[in-house]
C-alpha cells in the first residue's frame, strides 16, 4: 500500500517534495502504527467487502475495520462470523489467482467482542489469517485486557516465520476509564499490560462514541469531542500516560460521525481552520467537513495519530491533513543534523521560530517518520493548486 497512489505521476511531482513511501502489513511496528490513518469502519456482516477492494470502490482506502462488535446486531454475531470469514475468503483467492495484487490489499483489522471470538476467529481464519494486519479490543480494561493479549501472543509465538506479526489495539472506552474515580488507576492497570505485550500493541484507541453515551450527550457537527470538558479531560489523561514518549505508544483518535451525502450543504466559516485547511490542500465544503477538518488538526495538536471514519468521504480527507508540510520536514530534519552537541539552538530555515535541539528533537522525530508515510508536500503552494481538478472538492 502506498498513500495518495490514485494520483498520476504528475500530480505526485507536482504535489510532493518528498512522495509517501510504500509500506505492507510486514512493515515495522512504527510504520504501521502510524500508517492507519482514516481506518474506515464497516459492519462485518457487509457482503461485498471483497469485491470493493477488488474494484477499489473507495479511493484512496488504504486501512478497514471489519466490525464484529457495535455495529452487528447482538442476534446476529454468528452470521456476521460466517460473513466475515467468507470475504476473507474470498478476498484470498482474489490474490491466489492474481485479480488482485497483494500489495493492494489494505490493512485489515478486525474488532471483536470478547477473548473468546478473538480465539475463535483467529483459529477460523488458518492460513487467510496473513491478510489481517490486527484485532481492535473494544472496552480494554484490566479485566479483559490480558487475555486479549495472551491470546495474541501465543499465536505470534506458533505462527510460521513467514507470516507477519499479528498486532493488538485495545480501545479505551468504558466507565472506568472516563469515570474520575476510577481513570488514573484504569489507566496505569492498562499501561502495565500493555507494556507486558508492547511488541504486538499497534496503537491505543480512544473510543469517544461510548464515552459520550455514558454522560447522555453527543458532540454536534459544529464542535468537537474537545468542547465535551468530560471527554477532553480524559483524553488529557489517556495522552499524559500513554503518549510520552518514553511509553512508545501510538494514540489514535476517536470517531467523527457525522456526513454530508451530497456535498452541497453550506460550511461553517472560520479563517483559522480555512487557513490551516488550505495549508493541506483542502477546503471544506461540508459542516460535516469542516468540523472533521478542526478535530484532526486539533488531535495533532494533541500528539494524537489516526482516526477512525465512518463514511469514504472522509478518507481523502483525513489523510491530507496528515501529509508533513515542508516548513515541518525542514525543521525536522535540521533538528535532527544538528543534534552533534554543537549547538543548542538555531532559527528556522523560514526565519519564523527557534528550532531548540534537545526540546524539539522527539517531535522532530515523529515528523520524519509521518514523512516517510503520508509524505511532503510542497511549498508555498498547496495540493489544491497543483492537483485539484476543476469543479472538484479540493482533497488530495
Amino acid at each position: 500500500m502506498r498513500y495518495f497512489s490514485y494520483l498520476s505521476e504528475d500530480q505526485e511531482l507536482a504535489a510532493f517534495y518528498k512522495p509517501p513511501v510504500a509500506f505492507t502489513n510486514r512493515s515495522s511496528r512504527e510504520v504501521l502504527a502510524h500508517a492507519t490513518g482514516a481506518a474506515l469502519y464497516t459492519p462485518a456482516t457487509r457482503h461485498t467487502i471483497a469485491e470493493d477492494i477488488l474494484h477499489q470502490k473507495h479511493e484512496g482506502l488504504v486501512s478497514m475495520v471489519l466490525d464484529l462488535e457495535d455495529a452487528v446486531g447482538d442476534h446476529q454475531v454468528e452470521w456476521a462470523e460466517e460473513s466475515l470469514l467468507q470475504q476473507l475468503f474470498k478476498l484470498a483467492s482474489y490474490v491466489e489467482i492474481g485479480a488482485l495484487p497483494a500489495n493492494r490489499v489494505p490493512l485489515l483489522f478486525i474488532r471483536v467482542r470478547s477473548p473468546e471470538q478473538l480465539q475463535r476467529m483467529i483459529l477460523r481464519l488458518e492460513e487467510r489469517i496473513i491478510y489481517i494486519t490486527g484485532f481492535f479490543f473494544p472496552k480494554f480494561t484490566a479485566q479483559n485486557g490480558a487475555a486479549y493479549f495472551s491470546i495474541l501472543a501465543e499465536y505470534n509465538k506458533q505462527k510460521t516465520q513467514d507470516a507477519p506479526t499479528l498486532y493488538g489495539s485495545p480501545i479505551l472506552e468504558s466507565d472506568r476509564v472516563i469515570y474520575v474515580e476510577h481513570r488514573r488507576q484504569t489507566l496505569h492497570e492498562c499501561k502495565a499490560i500493555l507494556d507486558h505485550y508492547q511488541d504486538y500493541v499497534l496503537h491505543v484507541r480512544i473510543g469517544a462514541t461510548d464515552f459520550s453515551s455514558l454522560f447522555g450527550v453527543r458532540r454536534s457537527v459544529h464542535h468537537t469531542v474537545y468542547d465535551i470538558i468530560a471527554i477532553r479531560d480524559c483524553i488529557a489523561d489517556i495522552v499524559n500516560v500513554f503518549g510520552r514518549m518514553d511509553a512508545d505508544y501510538v494514540i489514535s483518535g476517536p470517531v467523527w460521525e457525522y456526513f454530508s451525502q451530497d456535498g452541497r450543504s453550506e460550511s461553517m466559516r472560520d479563517e483559522r481552520i480555512e487557513r490551516m485547511a488550505r495549508r493541506y490542500g483542502l477546503q471544506p465544503v461540508t459542516q460535516a467537513d469542516f468540523g472533521l477538518v478542526r478535530e484532526v488538526l486539533l488531535d495533532k495538536e494533541n500528539g494524537i495519530v489516526g482516526k477512525t471514519i465512518i463514511h469514504p468521504s472522509h478518507i481523502r480527507i483525513v489523510q491530507s491533513l496528515y501529509t508533513v508540510t515542508h516548513e515541518e520536514y525542514q525543521d525536522a530534519v535540521s533538528i535532527i543534523d544538528n543534534h552533534d552537541g554543537n549547538r543548542g539552538v538555531f532559527k528556522s530555515e523560514y526565519s519564523n521560530k527557534m528550532n531548540e535541539i534537545k526540546p524539539h528533537l522527539n517531535w522532530a522525530k515523529r515528523i520524519l517518520v509521518k514523512a516517510d508515510v503520508y509524505g511532503v508536500l510542497h511549498e508555498p503552494e498547496n495540493i489544491h493548486s497543483r492537483v485539484a481538478q476543476p469543479g472538484q472538492a479540493s482533497y488530495v
